[in-house]
Protein backbone atom coordinates (compact mmCIF):
# COMPACT_ATOMS: atom_id res chain seq x y z
CA UNK A 1 0.00 0.00 0.00
CA UNK A 2 1.02 4.06 -0.45
CA UNK A 3 3.51 5.19 2.57
CA UNK A 4 1.97 7.42 4.68
CA UNK A 5 4.13 10.09 3.63
CA UNK A 6 2.79 9.77 -0.28
CA UNK A 7 -0.69 9.28 0.53
CA UNK A 8 -1.81 12.88 0.07
CA UNK A 9 -0.03 12.85 -3.55
CA UNK A 10 -1.27 10.20 -4.90
CA UNK A 11 -5.22 11.07 -3.64
CA UNK A 12 -4.31 14.58 -5.17
CA UNK A 13 -3.27 13.19 -8.35
CA UNK A 14 -6.13 10.79 -8.83
CA UNK A 15 -8.33 14.14 -7.49
CA UNK A 16 -7.23 15.39 -10.63
CA UNK A 17 -9.64 12.96 -12.73
CA UNK A 18 -12.93 14.48 -10.95
CA UNK A 19 -14.35 17.39 -13.85
CA UNK A 20 -16.57 18.07 -11.40
CA UNK A 21 -20.11 17.00 -13.14
CA UNK A 22 -21.96 15.85 -10.31
CA UNK A 23 -22.98 12.72 -12.48
CA UNK A 24 -22.22 10.88 -9.27
CA UNK A 25 -25.01 12.80 -6.78
CA UNK A 26 -28.00 10.56 -8.19
CA UNK A 27 -26.32 7.51 -7.09
CA UNK A 28 -24.63 8.45 -3.77
CA UNK A 29 -27.12 6.69 -0.71
CA UNK A 30 -26.04 9.69 1.62
CA UNK A 31 -26.26 12.27 -1.05
CA UNK A 32 -29.86 11.15 -1.57
CA UNK A 33 -30.56 10.88 2.64
CA UNK A 34 -28.94 14.27 3.33
CA UNK A 35 -28.82 16.52 -0.11
CA UNK A 36 -26.19 17.81 1.28
CA UNK A 37 -23.24 18.65 -1.39
CA UNK A 38 -20.43 17.37 1.30
CA UNK A 39 -22.02 14.09 1.63
CA UNK A 40 -21.97 13.42 -1.91
CA UNK A 41 -18.81 11.75 -3.88
CA UNK A 42 -18.03 14.93 -5.84
CA UNK A 43 -18.17 16.88 -2.39
CA UNK A 44 -15.78 14.51 -0.96
CA UNK A 45 -13.09 14.64 -3.80
CA UNK A 46 -13.31 18.47 -3.28
CA UNK A 47 -12.50 17.71 0.65
CA UNK A 48 -9.58 15.44 -0.10
CA UNK A 49 -8.20 17.67 -2.54
CA UNK A 50 -8.26 20.49 -0.29
CA UNK A 51 -6.70 18.59 2.27
CA UNK A 52 -4.16 16.96 -0.21
CA UNK A 53 -3.67 20.67 -1.48
CA UNK A 54 -3.14 22.25 2.12
CA UNK A 55 -6.13 24.98 1.62
CA UNK A 56 -8.34 22.87 4.02
CA UNK A 57 -6.97 21.22 7.41
CA UNK A 58 -7.15 17.43 8.06
CA UNK A 59 -9.46 17.45 10.86
CA UNK A 60 -13.30 16.38 11.80
CA UNK A 61 -14.87 17.49 8.71
CA UNK A 62 -12.81 14.84 6.87
CA UNK A 63 -12.75 11.70 9.38
CA UNK A 64 -16.95 12.56 9.49
CA UNK A 65 -17.10 12.66 6.04
CA UNK A 66 -15.14 9.77 5.02
CA UNK A 67 -16.38 7.33 7.25
CA UNK A 68 -20.40 8.34 6.66
CA UNK A 69 -19.70 6.93 3.40
CA UNK A 70 -20.68 3.55 2.43
CA UNK A 71 -17.95 2.94 0.13
CA UNK A 72 -20.38 1.25 -2.17
CA UNK A 73 -18.69 2.72 -5.27
CA UNK A 74 -21.76 3.18 -7.35
CA UNK A 75 -20.13 6.67 -8.45
CA UNK A 76 -17.26 5.18 -9.99
CA UNK A 77 -19.65 3.28 -11.95
CA UNK A 78 -21.64 6.53 -12.62
CA UNK A 79 -18.41 8.79 -13.17
CA UNK A 80 -17.46 9.34 -17.12
CA UNK A 81 -14.15 10.35 -16.13
CA UNK A 82 -13.19 7.06 -14.63
CA UNK A 83 -12.53 8.75 -11.01
CA UNK A 84 -11.05 5.98 -8.41
CA UNK A 85 -12.67 7.25 -5.71
CA UNK A 86 -12.74 4.17 -3.18
CA UNK A 87 -8.75 3.91 -3.57
CA UNK A 88 -8.98 7.64 -2.82
CA UNK A 89 -11.41 7.17 0.19
CA UNK A 90 -9.12 4.01 2.01
CA UNK A 91 -5.95 6.46 1.59
CA UNK A 92 -8.21 8.98 3.46
CA UNK A 93 -9.27 6.88 5.84
CA UNK A 94 -5.66 5.59 6.31
CA UNK A 95 -4.41 9.50 7.06
CA UNK A 96 -7.55 10.03 9.73
CA UNK A 97 -6.62 7.21 10.89
CA UNK A 98 -3.02 7.74 11.68
CA UNK A 99 -3.89 11.58 12.51
CA UNK A 100 -6.08 10.02 15.75
CA UNK A 101 -9.24 11.33 14.74
CA UNK A 102 -11.27 8.90 15.65
CA UNK A 103 -11.71 8.38 18.94
CA UNK A 104 -14.40 7.14 22.04
CA UNK A 105 -14.68 3.26 23.08
CA UNK A 106 -16.78 2.40 19.63
CA UNK A 107 -13.32 2.90 17.60
CA UNK A 108 -10.93 1.01 20.29
CA UNK A 109 -13.83 -1.80 19.90
CA UNK A 110 -13.66 -2.02 16.32
CA UNK A 111 -9.74 -1.84 16.13
CA UNK A 112 -9.78 -4.49 18.59
CA UNK A 113 -11.85 -6.60 16.59
CA UNK A 114 -10.60 -6.19 12.60
CA UNK A 115 -6.83 -6.61 14.41
CA UNK A 116 -7.34 -9.41 17.22
CA UNK A 117 -10.63 -11.51 16.30
CA UNK A 118 -11.11 -11.35 12.53
CA UNK A 119 -8.14 -12.19 10.85
CA UNK A 120 -7.60 -15.34 13.47
CA UNK A 121 -9.98 -18.34 13.29
CA UNK A 122 -9.58 -19.75 16.58
CA UNK A 123 -10.61 -16.49 18.26
CA UNK A 124 -13.48 -15.69 16.31
CA UNK A 125 -14.61 -19.39 16.19
CA UNK A 126 -14.78 -19.18 19.95
CA UNK A 127 -16.24 -15.88 20.19
CA UNK A 128 -18.99 -17.45 17.44
CA UNK A 129 -19.47 -20.55 20.07
CA UNK A 130 -20.25 -18.39 22.58
CA UNK A 131 -22.74 -16.74 20.83
CA UNK A 132 -23.95 -19.86 19.50
CA UNK A 133 -24.69 -20.96 23.05
CA UNK A 134 -26.33 -17.97 24.06
CA UNK A 135 -28.77 -18.55 20.98
CA UNK A 136 -29.83 -21.97 22.46
CA UNK A 137 -30.52 -21.64 25.58
CA UNK A 138 -32.13 -18.22 24.56
CA UNK A 139 -29.80 -15.56 26.91
CA UNK A 140 -29.16 -13.41 24.25
CA UNK A 141 -33.14 -12.68 24.51
CA UNK A 142 -33.10 -12.53 27.83
CA UNK A 143 -30.45 -10.30 28.10
CA UNK A 144 -31.92 -7.62 25.47
CA UNK A 145 -34.08 -5.62 27.78
CA UNK A 146 -30.84 -4.86 29.34
CA UNK A 147 -28.88 -3.61 26.75
CA UNK A 148 -28.71 -0.27 25.21
CA UNK A 149 -31.39 0.43 21.92
CA UNK A 150 -28.54 0.66 19.42
CA UNK A 151 -27.16 -2.50 20.70
CA UNK A 152 -30.69 -4.69 20.56
CA UNK A 153 -30.56 -3.04 17.18
CA UNK A 154 -26.67 -4.18 16.66
CA UNK A 155 -28.59 -8.24 17.77
CA UNK A 156 -30.66 -8.48 15.45
CA UNK A 157 -29.00 -8.45 12.59
CA UNK A 158 -26.93 -11.50 13.86
CA UNK A 159 -28.24 -14.58 11.87
CA UNK A 160 -29.11 -17.82 13.70
CA UNK A 161 -25.54 -19.46 14.14
CA UNK A 162 -25.15 -22.81 11.88
CA UNK A 163 -24.53 -25.76 14.58
CA UNK A 164 -20.79 -26.29 15.11
CA UNK A 165 -21.11 -29.67 13.32
CA UNK A 166 -21.57 -27.51 10.11
CA UNK A 167 -18.97 -25.09 10.80
CA UNK A 168 -15.70 -27.67 10.29
CA UNK A 169 -13.34 -27.57 8.45
CA UNK A 170 -14.01 -27.61 4.35
CA UNK A 171 -12.00 -30.30 2.73
CA UNK A 172 -8.81 -29.42 1.24
CA UNK A 173 -9.34 -30.43 -2.41
CA UNK A 174 -12.50 -31.81 -4.17
CA UNK A 175 -12.07 -33.29 -7.91
CA UNK A 176 -13.60 -32.11 -10.56
CA UNK A 177 -17.17 -34.01 -12.00
CA UNK A 178 -16.73 -34.79 -15.87
CA UNK A 179 -14.67 -33.44 -18.24
CA UNK A 180 -11.95 -31.30 -16.46
CA UNK A 181 -11.59 -27.34 -17.14
CA UNK A 182 -9.12 -26.52 -14.96
CA UNK A 183 -8.13 -26.49 -11.13
CA UNK A 184 -9.23 -23.22 -8.81
CA UNK A 185 -8.71 -22.31 -5.23
CA UNK A 186 -11.51 -20.89 -2.80
CA UNK A 187 -11.21 -17.67 -0.63
CA UNK A 188 -13.10 -19.48 2.77
CA UNK A 189 -12.84 -16.15 4.32
CA UNK A 190 -13.16 -15.62 7.60
CA UNK A 191 -16.94 -14.91 8.53
CA UNK A 192 -18.23 -17.53 5.56
CA UNK A 193 -17.33 -20.63 7.41
CA UNK A 194 -18.62 -19.23 10.92
CA UNK A 195 -21.80 -17.60 10.04
CA UNK A 196 -22.93 -18.94 6.22
CA UNK A 197 -20.85 -22.78 6.19
CA UNK A 198 -23.19 -24.04 3.70
CA UNK A 199 -22.74 -21.26 1.07
CA UNK A 200 -18.96 -22.20 1.40
CA UNK A 201 -20.00 -25.71 1.06
CA UNK A 202 -22.18 -25.14 -2.05
CA UNK A 203 -19.18 -23.00 -3.43
CA UNK A 204 -17.51 -26.46 -3.72
CA UNK A 205 -20.15 -28.68 -4.90
CA UNK A 206 -20.84 -26.41 -7.77
CA UNK A 207 -17.27 -25.81 -8.81
CA UNK A 208 -16.54 -29.48 -8.99
CA UNK A 209 -19.72 -30.66 -11.18
CA UNK A 210 -19.08 -27.92 -13.35
CA UNK A 211 -15.21 -30.01 -13.98
CA UNK A 212 -12.98 -28.02 -11.80
CA UNK A 213 -10.84 -29.10 -9.10
CA UNK A 214 -11.13 -27.14 -5.97
CA UNK A 215 -8.59 -26.32 -3.17
CA UNK A 216 -8.83 -24.92 -0.42
CA UNK A 217 -5.91 -23.33 -0.20
CA UNK A 218 -4.24 -24.10 3.74
CA UNK A 219 -2.75 -21.29 5.10
CA UNK A 220 -5.16 -18.83 3.54
CA UNK A 221 -7.03 -16.58 5.82
CA UNK A 222 -8.88 -13.16 5.80
CA UNK A 223 -8.85 -10.77 3.07
CA UNK A 224 -8.28 -7.96 4.32
CA UNK A 225 -11.61 -5.98 3.24
CA UNK A 226 -12.71 -4.66 6.53
CA UNK A 227 -9.33 -3.35 8.04
CA UNK A 228 -8.72 -1.47 4.39
CA UNK A 229 -11.70 -0.30 4.93
CA UNK A 230 -11.18 1.06 8.32
CA UNK A 231 -8.06 2.80 6.98
CA UNK A 232 -6.33 -0.13 8.40
CA UNK A 233 -3.55 -0.64 5.67
CA UNK A 234 -0.80 -2.38 7.94
CA UNK A 235 -2.86 -5.39 8.61
CA UNK A 236 -4.94 -5.47 5.07
CA UNK A 237 -1.37 -5.35 3.51
CA UNK A 238 -0.21 -8.05 5.52
CA UNK A 239 -3.22 -10.43 5.76
CA UNK A 240 -3.02 -9.66 1.69
CA UNK A 241 0.57 -11.47 1.77
CA UNK A 242 -0.49 -14.31 3.63
CA UNK A 243 -2.93 -15.66 0.95
CA UNK A 244 -0.69 -14.12 -1.88
CA UNK A 245 1.73 -16.96 -0.22
CA UNK A 246 -1.36 -19.47 0.08
CA UNK A 247 -2.59 -19.80 -3.32
CA UNK A 248 0.98 -18.83 -5.02
CA UNK A 249 1.84 -22.59 -3.16
CA UNK A 250 -1.33 -23.84 -4.43
CA UNK A 251 -0.85 -23.44 -8.18
CA UNK A 252 -4.02 -22.91 -8.84
CA UNK A 253 -5.96 -21.16 -12.29
CA UNK A 254 -8.03 -18.75 -10.46
CA UNK A 255 -8.42 -17.79 -7.14
CA UNK A 256 -12.30 -18.09 -6.51
CA UNK A 257 -14.63 -16.27 -3.53
CA UNK A 258 -18.08 -16.25 -2.97
CA UNK A 259 -18.18 -12.91 -1.15
CA UNK A 260 -18.38 -9.84 -3.05
CA UNK A 261 -16.40 -7.54 -0.84
CA UNK A 262 -13.83 -10.38 -0.48
CA UNK A 263 -13.48 -10.30 -4.05
CA UNK A 264 -13.24 -6.60 -4.75
CA UNK A 265 -10.12 -7.11 -2.22
CA UNK A 266 -8.38 -9.90 -4.48
CA UNK A 267 -8.95 -7.71 -7.41
CA UNK A 268 -7.14 -4.84 -5.71
CA UNK A 269 -4.12 -7.01 -3.99
CA UNK A 270 -2.02 -5.31 -6.33
CA UNK A 271 -2.35 -1.59 -5.68
CA UNK A 272 -1.76 -2.63 -2.22
CA UNK A 273 0.84 -4.97 -2.79
CA UNK A 274 2.67 -3.19 -5.96
CA UNK A 275 5.15 -5.29 -7.41
CA UNK A 276 3.51 -8.33 -6.02
CA UNK A 277 0.03 -9.11 -5.71
CA UNK A 278 -0.52 -8.52 -9.47
CA UNK A 279 -0.76 -11.74 -10.33
CA UNK A 280 -3.20 -12.83 -7.86
CA UNK A 281 -5.32 -9.93 -8.45
CA UNK A 282 -5.59 -11.70 -11.95
CA UNK A 283 -6.07 -14.26 -10.83
CA UNK A 284 -9.34 -13.29 -8.95
CA UNK A 285 -12.95 -14.46 -9.87
CA UNK A 286 -16.24 -13.92 -8.43
CA UNK A 287 -17.56 -17.95 -8.56
CA UNK A 288 -21.03 -16.83 -10.61
CA UNK A 289 -18.77 -14.79 -12.93
CA UNK A 290 -16.22 -17.97 -13.30
CA UNK A 291 -19.20 -20.84 -14.01
CA UNK A 292 -20.72 -18.05 -16.22
CA UNK A 293 -17.63 -17.88 -18.44
CA UNK A 294 -16.56 -21.29 -18.32
CA UNK A 295 -20.17 -22.53 -19.68
CA UNK A 296 -22.70 -23.30 -17.25
CA UNK A 297 -23.77 -26.79 -16.89
CA UNK A 298 -27.04 -26.32 -16.45
CA UNK A 299 -29.39 -28.46 -13.81
CA UNK A 300 -31.76 -30.73 -15.32
CA UNK A 301 -33.89 -30.34 -12.02
CA UNK A 302 -36.47 -27.23 -12.12
CA UNK A 303 -37.31 -24.80 -8.95
CA UNK A 304 -40.12 -23.70 -9.74
CA UNK A 305 -39.24 -20.07 -8.24
CA UNK A 306 -39.55 -16.29 -8.62
CA UNK A 307 -35.96 -14.65 -7.57
CA UNK A 308 -35.07 -10.71 -7.58
CA UNK A 309 -31.09 -10.71 -7.95
CA UNK A 310 -29.78 -7.88 -6.18
CA UNK A 311 -26.45 -6.71 -6.62
CA UNK A 312 -23.80 -6.39 -4.19
CA UNK A 313 -21.92 -3.05 -4.53
CA UNK A 314 -18.57 -4.42 -4.34
CA UNK A 315 -19.38 -7.11 -7.63
CA UNK A 316 -21.09 -4.94 -10.00
CA UNK A 317 -19.38 -1.38 -8.62
CA UNK A 318 -15.57 -2.66 -7.14
CA UNK A 319 -15.36 -6.05 -9.58
CA UNK A 320 -17.62 -4.62 -12.91
CA UNK A 321 -19.55 -7.92 -12.37
CA UNK A 322 -23.09 -7.48 -13.05
CA UNK A 323 -24.73 -10.05 -15.69
CA UNK A 324 -22.99 -13.14 -15.08
CA UNK A 325 -24.86 -13.93 -11.63
CA UNK A 326 -28.48 -13.21 -13.82
CA UNK A 327 -27.60 -15.86 -16.47
CA UNK A 328 -26.87 -18.21 -13.88
CA UNK A 329 -30.26 -17.50 -12.23
CA UNK A 330 -31.82 -17.75 -15.30
CA UNK A 331 -30.05 -20.93 -16.47
CA UNK A 332 -31.69 -22.88 -13.37
CA UNK A 333 -35.17 -24.49 -14.95
CA UNK A 334 -38.28 -23.03 -13.60
CA UNK A 335 -36.73 -19.45 -12.15
CA UNK A 336 -38.29 -16.40 -13.42
CA UNK A 337 -35.70 -13.82 -12.65
CA UNK A 338 -37.46 -10.85 -11.64
CA UNK A 339 -36.26 -7.33 -12.12
CA UNK A 340 -36.37 -4.72 -9.44
CA UNK A 341 -36.16 -0.57 -9.41
CA UNK A 342 -32.98 -0.62 -7.34
CA UNK A 343 -30.42 -3.51 -7.71
CA UNK A 344 -27.53 -1.79 -7.78
CA UNK A 345 -27.70 0.55 -4.83
CA UNK A 346 -26.24 -0.34 -1.62
CA UNK A 347 -28.48 -2.49 1.06
CA UNK A 348 -26.89 -0.21 4.07
CA UNK A 349 -24.84 -3.05 5.18
CA UNK A 350 -21.27 -1.98 3.74
CA UNK A 351 -19.01 -4.38 5.86
CA UNK A 352 -19.52 -3.01 9.59
CA UNK A 353 -21.34 0.28 8.28
CA UNK A 354 -24.52 -1.32 9.48
CA UNK A 355 -23.19 -1.52 13.17
CA UNK A 356 -21.02 1.91 12.93
CA UNK A 357 -24.00 3.97 11.28
CA UNK A 358 -27.29 2.19 12.39
CA UNK A 359 -29.71 5.08 11.24
CA UNK A 360 -28.10 5.72 7.80
CA UNK A 361 -27.85 2.22 7.20
CA UNK A 362 -31.78 2.23 7.90
CA UNK A 363 -32.64 4.46 5.43
CA UNK A 364 -30.48 3.70 2.55
CA UNK A 365 -32.50 -0.19 3.41
CA UNK A 366 -35.64 1.31 3.40
CA UNK A 367 -35.18 2.37 -0.47
CA UNK A 368 -33.79 -1.52 -0.83
CA UNK A 369 -36.52 -3.26 0.37
CA UNK A 370 -39.44 -0.91 -0.94
CA UNK A 371 -38.26 -1.96 -4.38
CA UNK A 372 -37.95 -5.69 -3.61
CA UNK A 373 -41.26 -5.66 -1.59
CA UNK A 374 -42.70 -4.07 -5.04
CA UNK A 375 -41.88 -7.31 -7.43
CA UNK A 376 -42.75 -9.50 -4.18
CA UNK A 377 -40.31 -12.57 -5.26
CA UNK A 378 -40.15 -16.10 -3.85
CA UNK A 379 -36.54 -15.19 -3.21
CA UNK A 380 -33.78 -12.99 -2.66
CA UNK A 381 -30.51 -13.63 -4.12
CA UNK A 382 -26.74 -11.58 -3.50
CA UNK A 383 -23.77 -12.76 -3.22
CA UNK A 384 -22.31 -11.37 0.05
CA UNK A 385 -22.32 -12.35 3.79
CA UNK A 386 -22.98 -8.67 4.49
CA UNK A 387 -25.81 -8.34 2.45
CA UNK A 388 -27.48 -11.25 2.75
CA UNK A 389 -27.57 -10.41 6.72
CA UNK A 390 -28.72 -7.04 6.27
CA UNK A 391 -31.74 -7.95 3.76
CA UNK A 392 -32.76 -11.15 5.62
CA UNK A 393 -33.14 -8.47 8.91
CA UNK A 394 -35.11 -5.99 6.41
CA UNK A 395 -37.04 -8.23 5.23
CA UNK A 396 -38.41 -10.47 8.37
CA UNK A 397 -39.11 -6.81 9.99
CA UNK A 398 -41.15 -5.89 6.79
CA UNK A 399 -42.77 -9.20 7.47
CA UNK A 400 -42.01 -10.45 3.59
CA UNK A 401 -42.44 -14.00 2.75
CA UNK A 402 -39.20 -13.94 0.32
CA UNK A 403 -36.02 -15.89 1.64
CA UNK A 404 -33.02 -14.23 0.90
CA UNK A 405 -30.14 -16.48 -0.36
CA UNK A 406 -26.79 -16.78 -2.10
CA UNK A 407 -26.99 -17.88 -5.74
CA UNK A 408 -25.00 -20.69 -5.88
CA UNK A 409 -27.06 -21.77 -2.73
CA UNK A 410 -30.07 -21.84 -5.97
CA UNK A 411 -27.86 -23.62 -8.09
CA UNK A 412 -26.72 -26.05 -5.98
CA UNK A 413 -30.16 -26.97 -4.93
CA UNK A 414 -31.52 -27.27 -8.26
CA UNK A 415 -28.23 -29.88 -9.04
CA UNK A 416 -28.86 -31.57 -6.11
CA UNK A 417 -32.98 -32.45 -7.11
CA UNK A 418 -30.87 -33.75 -10.59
Amino acid sequence: MAAAAGRWQEIEKRALDCVHCGLCLSACPTYLETGREISSPRGRVYLMRGVAEGRLPLGDALAEEAYLCLGCRACETACPSGVEYGAMLELARAEVEDAGLRRGPAHALERFALRQLVPHPRRLRLLVDLLAFAQRLRLDRALLALLPRGMREMHGLLPRIPPRSERTGLPERIPAEGGRRGRVGVLVGCMMPELFPDVNAATLRVLARNGFDVVAAPGQGCCGALQAHAGDEATAAELARGNLRAFAEAGVDYVVSNSAGCGAALREVGRWLPGEGEELAASARDVCELLDASGLRPPASPLHLSVAYDDPCHLVHGQRVADAPRRMLAAIPGVELLSHEDPGSCCGAAGIYNLTHRRMSQAVLERKLDALEAVDPDAIATGNPGCLMQLRTGVAARGMRARVVHPITLLDEAYSQS
